[in-house]
């Protein structure tokens, strides 16, 4: 028994088809099927029900894969604990980072990551919020990337950057920055649920139901993209954060104005489950990311009492 017959087996039980299990831990389905078979023998007790369609753990097979998941997950923090006093991060890293902040960070930062730590390998995956919390726990990421304070006593919340709120949609030139109040609630277009950008800005504008919508038209939307055109064709606001507003063409900036001090900002944070097995890695990513990130930032010319962090 080997380290690789228990990927094996977990990779199974999780994509439920020999292909897709080969293809994730990069074999041919030959020999996937080849070396859990031989385990199978090794522990006299058949792991898989290869009848079923999709393919199955039989009952002794759930609990011996969950014991591999422990075993696996002990010897990452191993590794980890090792490459604590590495100056250059190496191995894999599996990071789970939100949409609304990925789609603008992650063009910034992941370059300079890669070129800084040649050995280190990144698996990304946009998922939730509480997709990110549940994958910290059970050890299927060992970091994460999202909007804080998310108010969990089981994970650790190291606090990136402040990026401030902005509103998209705004006709009126001469109107230098934005209030609550200046937002018409009936007119603002909202993420789909499952984003905490949406409760973030449904507290800002201070809505009690989502309304993005038309006489003729409801709409949940899974992206700012696609929000800021619906604002183009069919009028009103959606509120968007400072780095994407920075990706923004001249044309949709001219449209999109900052609010009032208080400021409106959310807090971006790398969040763990055992934080100090990976406190090496927490740190170096964490200065390079604000290395990138923070002269970007309004935020950074702001005293604390001029920020208003707007819960999830």
């Amino acid at each position: 028994m080997n380290f690789q017959q228990l990927e094996y087996i977990v990779a199974l039980a999780e994509r439920q088809h020999f292909g897709k299990a080969a293809q994730d831990c990069y074999v041919t389905q030959a020999t996937l099927s080849a070396m859990i078979k031989k385990l199978e023998e090794e522990l006299n007790v058949q792991l898989f029900d290869r009848s079923s369609h999709p393919v199955l753990p039989t009952e002794v097979g759930q609990l011996i894969i969950q014991q591999a998941k422990v075993i696996l997950h002990g010897q990452e923090e191993l590794v980890a604990l090792a490459a604590q006093d590495n100056h250059i991060l190496n191995g894999e890293l599996k990071v789970g980072v939100i949409p609304t902040v990925a789609n603008s960070l992650l063009p910034i930062i992941l370059k300079h990551i890669i070129k800084a730590h040649p050995e280190l390998r990144l698996d990304i995956m946009e998922v939730t919020t509480e997709e990110i919390k549940s994958r910290l726990k059970n050890g299927s990421i060992d970091i994460g990337i999202l909007v804080t304070p998310i108010h969990d006593p089981a994970l650790e919340e190291e606090v990136l950057y402040y990026e401030s709120l902005m509103v998209y949609g705004v006709e009126d030139e001469n109107k230098k920055f934005m209030l609550s109040e200046d937002i018409n609630s009936s007119k603002v277009w909202l993420l789909e649920e499952g984003h905490c950008f949406k409760n973030q800005a449904m507290t800002l504008c201070k809505i009690q139901e989502d309304r993005s919508r038309t006489e003729h038209l409801e709409f949940s939307g899974s992206s700012f993209e696609t929000l800021l055109n619906l604002s183009d064709t069919f009028g009103g606001f959606t509120l968007i954060p400072e780095l994407f507003y920075q990706t923004l063409p001249a044309h949709r900036k001219k449209r999109t104005r900052g609010f009032g001090s208080p400021i409106p900002v959310r807090e971006v944070s790398i969040v763990s489950h055992r934080p100090a097995i990976r406190r090496n890695i927490i740190g170096k990513l964490k200065d390079l990311i604000q290395e990138r990130v923070s002269p970007r930032l309004l935020t950074q010319e702001l005293e604390e009492s001029e920020m208003d962090i707007i819960s999830i």
